[in-house]
């Protein structure tokens, strides 16, 4: 596909805000991995090619295994995904999908059992950024594939 708008060049102070997301997210308790997990995960559910490529090449970078990537569709079914990446990844399925309007009490009580009220709020702003960057470069067509590993990441301390 055709890239329709150099988005990083052309949309740099709306992305600078959305950058500051991601940089209180990078200081919040969540686990780096769980949170590359997440965003390929729903990247998967919003067709993102762009952030797919560049997830999966990061968690690659970060140690994570072909096969979890390539089961992650499943996470249900598969038994290689922790408890708490289990309440992550229903959590993130049920705020992008939003069934029936609302996120259930059934995917809540699971998500409180692994994460404080303070994680899980940080939980749910990493699934609506990533949905915001997934809608941004559905609609903007970034090059896919000219990614390389940890280019976006942010640099600074956890806290």
């Amino acid at each position: 596909m055709e890239q329709r708008i150099n988005v990083f060049e052309k949309g740099h102070g709306a992305m600078k805000a959305l950058y500051s997301l991601g940089i209180y997210l990078a200081k919040s308790p969540l686990e780096e991995q769980l949170l590359d997990l997440i965003y390929f995960r729903v990247s998967q559910i919003n067709g993102c090619a762009f952030c797919l490529d560049m997830h999966a090449k990061d968690l690659r970078a970060i140690g994570e295994t072909e096969q979890r990537l390539y089961v992650l569709d499943a996470w249900r079914e598969a038994p290689f995904y922790t408890d708490r990446e289990r309440a992550a990844l229903g959590w993130a399925e049920a705020v992008t999908k939003i069934p029936g309007g609302q996120v259930s009490d059934e995917v809540y009580k699971a998500a409180r059992q692994e994460f404080s009220e303070e994680e899980l709020v940080d939980l749910t702003l990493a699934v609506t950024t990533i949905n915001t960057y997934n809608r941004i470069n559905i609609a903007f067509r970034p090059l896919v594939g000219t990614y390389t590993p940890g280019a976006f990441k942010i640099r600074t301390e956890r806290i």
